[in-house]
């Protein structure tokens, strides 16, 4: 898959099939979409593009908005290519691109820098200064300018549509299980394993400490029964994400213990899958109860895990 950041000038792309967005999350919505975009780029023998914005357009319109992210820009990249896109083109989102007309915006980058041919877009896209564009109008431009629309309607789940702000939403409320519904997959974050302060080991339950990733979403304070991915083997795992009240550490950080089996992990990167949610931080009289407690979750993880690979088999 390609990468182009910026115009590259290149007006030889065969029959280029597009569509627009930030996609963050890669969800089933996104998914579906852009499906669609490669099937009919596949037919005609053309070229599946994604136009997308780098930084999100929020950070320049709203930087009051704590905007945090369901997916980094390199796992973005890794799920273009596995839907099969050919070539992602990143244009920088300024304010002066933020000020484009509608029919500015659909003749001078979908059709004069693009070449687009067809476009695939949600019932709901808006596009150019102040989101004056809607998908009419988007219709309308595509005519004079060259370029078939293809409206998509959303993907449904539980009555709603699904969306990057729904998962976040979600994530952020604990309900990990219900967000991997929408994502299609569980949601994941990685770190480089740090060393710690070592209470895990006298607690009985030795964990990985690992810093919160800057700038992306993470669940909620608490205990999830988990999946650790270290060098592509998955372990049963407990993650814990809080400030550690018992100890009055303060600073949030996430921390997990593999179930089964030691490992010297200090400086390798790992992936932890949150699987489902046991219980919220607390604070406790002692160590002592705290063991007693990791013991009790530990019980709920294995049994949490247990049904969740029953029904991941095969």
């Amino acid at each position: 898959m390609k990468v182009t950041r910026g115009y590259s000038g290149e007006h030889g792309r065969p029959y280029p099939v597009g569509t627009i967005g930030n996609f963050d999350g890669h969800h089933l919505g996104h998914r579906a979409l852009l499906q669609q975009v490669v099937e009919t780029a596949r037919r005609a023998k053309g070229t599946a593009l994604v136009l997308t914005f780098d930084p999100h357009p929020v950070k320049i319109l709203a930087p009051h908005v704590d905007l945090r992210f369901l997916t980094s820009g390199e796992e973005k990249r890794a799920r273009f290519a596995q839907a099969g896109i050919d070539e992602v083109v990143v244009i920088e989102f300024t304010r002066a691109f933020a000020s484009l007309t509608p029919e500015m915006f659909a003749e001078e980058v979908l059709s004069k820098e693009l070449g687009l041919k067809e476009i695939f877009v949600g019932d709901h896209f808006a596009f150019g200064h102040k989101k004056a564009g809607k998908v009419d109008d988007l219709k309308t431009l595509g005519e004079r300018f060259g370029f078939a629309v293809h409206p998509t309607p959303p993907v449904m789940i539980d009555g709603g549509v699904v969306s990057s702000t729904r998962i976040r939403q979600l994530i952020v409320a604990g309900h990990v299980d219900q967000a991997a519904v929408l994502l299609g997959r569980q949601y994941a974050l990685s770190g480089i394993v740090s060393p710690g302060e070592a209470r895990g080991r006298t607690l009985g339950c030795p964990t990985a400490n690992l810093e919160l990733p800057l700038g992306r979403v993470a669940p909620m304070d608490g205990v999830y029964a988990s999946v650790a991915i270290l060098d592509q083997e998955r372990h049963d795992a407990v993650a814990y994400i809080g400030t550690r009240p018992t100890f009055q550490s303060g600073e949030r950080r996430l921390e997990v213990s593999i179930l089964d089996g030691r490992q010297e992990l200090y400086g390798r990167t790992l992936t932890v899958e949150f699987i489902g949610r046991i219980r919220g931080d607390a604070q406790f009289a002692s160590g002592e109860a705290l063991s007693r407690q990791i013991v009790a979750d530990i019980d709920s993880a294995r049994t949490i895990l247990r049904r969740y690979h029953e029904t991941t088999k095969g």
